[in-house]
């Protein structure tokens, strides 16, 4: 019998952390619409709208994690959003998101255990885009 209780506690506690989930990826796709699409695209294969009329190309975002020898490094696209990462002395061909997509704090772990701060509307936008890799 203990057995089957135990089992039923462990699903209760982890069915609201799926809900989060869910709620968080539904998020980061809405802030990803409404904030990267324009360049990027729905799909997020950079072949947004006003693409076409920047000077560089803008990168498919689905092939991150395979640019990256499969990894998808979660921590270097929350600074690649938000400016911390990929910007020349004045600026760089991406905009500077940090200061736009804000919101409640959260910390994340780096690829070597490093914590990296960022917002959730940031951190709801990467998770959305570990989804979407090919």
């Amino acid at each position: 019998m203990k057995p089957v209780v135990w089992s039923i506690c462990t699903l209760l506690w982890l069915l609201p952390a799926a809900a989060n989930a869910d709620e968080t990826l539904e998020e980061g796709e809405r802030v990803f619409q409404e904030a990267c699409a324009g360049c990027h695209g729905l799909g997020a294969r950079g072949d947004g709208p006003t693409a076409a009329l920047l000077s560089v190309p803008v990168p498919d975002l689905t092939l991150f994690a395979s640019r990256q020898d499969g990894m998808f490094d979660a921590a270097r696209m929350v600074r690649l959003i938000d400016g911390q990462d990929g910007l020349a002395a004045h600026g760089g061909p991406m905009p500077m998101f940090g200061g736009l997509l804000t919101g409640q704090s959260v910390v994340i772990d780096g690829w070597d255990g490093s914590p990296v701060s960022t917002t959730a509307p940031i951190l709801s936008v990467v998770r959305w885009l570990e989804t979407q890799q090919r």
